[in-house]
């Protein structure tokens, strides 16, 4: 949806109307979908410092940096928030959202059925309880938070807004984001937000797996609150048992034609017995387990886990890793002469000897530090030790599912 003007009478450029990103599985940051191959979320200098010198060898495992745009807070005549992004080059033609586009009609429904401002109510009640305790029952299906979503809308318009199911974890981090800046900010101020590559453009129903890699998760320049509160978190996690534990999850379900979800509650609570079952869940899709993808994501694992022994001074704390896959599987996509080991086609993620295509990316590098990085105060020597304690552990699991299967 292209906004020409905006409440800010000197705007006089065409604007980009930001979508809610329906993938984003993980994170408490708003992501927002700028066009079909590039999404957007608040800048952080740090971490743009991290893209603009980011090592040769790093530059597959992370999403591509396509620089900063401008975006602002607008409302329509409806009275709808949304953001709107002015592209720093002023002759960059904007991307034109269709009228039809599923995030905003959502979005735009959510809206109207709760007067804007109850729809984080609303979502955290579809959303299971962070009190909900996984260990005794980690796959429940009542986490397929997507269906309820999809009924309610049925039930506002009294037709269905879009048949494939979606993500509610970031329109909650979106209504967050949007409150905070209507509150705290006016209407005309401007933001920076960072562009980068929608990792998951290419994949019909993309599976995301979201894991907080690593034993420590606080920055160095985290206050001794925020540093207690984020080491009793990984010591009450997988974290300290393992370095990984998961932050958010969708895998789609071909039998039910739609995505189940977990989010960082659950992944908070769960034991190592329980963090294996959902590495198995992730790669079952409802009727079979995806077995022909654990070669190469392990494959990938190993290259990361190279790249990442030969980056000296560098910490990733709180960075995550994405581990994705397409649900819908390769013989779908064809006349169905393929086996479904057989990739369709050659692109970024695609594993050699024809497997299946899969994805391994770091993302969220707000807390990166690493040897000459700006007016940093602490230095380290070495690789990563936590990142590589948790990568190898993670490995380990999946080996063990791949010889168990």
């Amino acid at each position: 949806m292209v906004v020409q003007g905006s409440t800010d009478a000197r705007d006089i450029r065409v604007g980009v109307q930001l979508e809610p990103f329906l993938h984003q599985v993980g994170g408490h940051m708003s992501v927002m979908k700028y066009d079909e191959h590039t999404v957007c979320k608040p800048l952080i200098s740090r971490e743009q410092r991290f893209y603009e010198s980011l090592p040769l060898a790093m530059k597959r495992f992370t999403p591509q940096y396509k620089g900063t745009v401008t975006v602002h807070l607008w409302k329509d005549s409806k009275g709808h928030l949304s953001l709107v992004a002015n592209p720093l080059k002023e002759n960059q033609e904007p991307f034109k959202v269709s009228a039809e586009s599923a995030a905003v009609a959502v979005w735009q429904t959510l809206q109207q059925t709760t007067g804007g401002s109850g729809s984080a109510r609303v979502l955290a009640q579809l959303a299971r309880s962070p009190k909900e305790s996984p260990a005794k029952a980690p796959l429940r299906p009542e986490s397929h938070l997507n269906a309820q979503v999809s009924s309610l809308l049925e039930d506002v318009n009294g037709n269905q807004v879009e048949k494939k199911s979606f993500n509610p974890w970031g329109l909650l981090c979106h209504q967050a984001h949007l409150t905070r800046l209507r509150s705290e900010f006016p209407e005309n101020k401007r933001h920076r937000f960072l562009l980068l590559e929608n990792v998951v453009s290419q994949y019909t129903h993309p599976c995301i797996l979201d894991l907080k890699m690593g034993t420590r998760q606080h920055g160095d320049d985290a206050s001794e609150e925020k540093k207690a509160r984020h080491m009793k978190k990984c010591a009450q996690s997988t974290s300290a048992r393992l370095g990984v534990r998961i932050c958010g999850m969708q895998v789609y379900q071909t039998d039910k034609k739609h995505f189940l979800c977990k989010d960082k509650y659950y992944g908070r609570k769960l034991s190592v017995e329980g963090f294996r079952q959902a590495l198995y869940q992730f790669l079952h899709n409802g009727t079979h387990l995806r077995a022909e993808l654990l070669e190469p994501i392990l494959r990938q694992l190993q290259a990361l886990l190279s790249v990442i022994r030969s980056q000296s001074s560098y910490r990733f704390y709180s960075s995550s890793l994405l581990i994705i896959y397409d649900g819908q599987e390769p013989s779908e996509r064809t006349s169905g002469s393929l086996h479904p080991q057989e990739a369709p086609q050659v692109a970024h993620g695609s594993s050699p000897g024809g497997l299946a295509k899969v994805d391994i990316r770091m993302i969220d590098f707000a807390h990166t530090t690493y040897k000459g990085s700006w007016n940093e105060h602490t230095t380290y020597d070495g690789p990563d030790p936590g990142y590589i304690f948790g990568l190898e552990n993670l490995m380990g699991i999946l080996q063990d599912i791949q010889e168990g299967q």
